[in-house]
């Protein structure tokens, strides 16, 4: 089932938003989809907006949409959405899921198999929130358009 959109392009006052929203339903294929819709969002962007966006910024998009919606359809039953939103110089990725259980990153285990999910997603972005809702959570991360050679490129916030 190909995701439906819910919104596409608005505008909080004062500050520049870009948005487009997906109920994601089915299989496992739908994760694949979602970052196939995260990456071409991320193009929609510089291309109709003019902003740039850094190869970095579309791979680690993609690379988050990935792990949060792989949770999301692990974990919870039902659909998931997705939310992707330009906001000033970061691509925000939203997923709602409706399991109200909150995400816990593990400690660090090289010998783990599996479960790193969460632990890679907290690498990479520069926030990254979780927050229930009367339904479910939503899980916010945060990703920089445009690399920063001059800092770390790490995540800069945890669970």
């Amino acid at each position: 089932m190909e995701p439906a959109p819910v919104g596409e392009d608005s505008a909080v006052p004062d500050e520049q938003a870009i948005q487009t929203t997906v109920a994601l339903e089915g299989d496992g294929a739908c994760i694949a989809r979602a970052r196939h819709i995260a990456a071409g969002f991320l193009m929609r962007v510089q291309a109709e907006h003019g902003l740039p966006v850094s190869q970095r910024a579309v791979d680690l998009t993609q690379l988050v949409v990935s792990e949060l919606v792989t949770n999301a359809r692990k974990y919870a039953p039902g659909p998931v959405l997705l939310d992707l939103r330009v906001v000033g110089d970061v691509v925000e990725v939203v997923v709602w899921d409706c399991d109200p259980v909150l995400p816990v990153a593990r400690v660090t285990d090289a010998g783990r198999v599996g479960q790193h999910g969460l632990e890679v997603v907290l690498a990479v972005v520069q926030g990254l929130e979780a927050q229930r809702e009367p339904v479910g959570k939503r899980i916010t991360a945060r990703i920089a358009l445009l690399d920063d050679p001059g800092s770390a490129i790490t995540g800069r916030s945890s669970l």
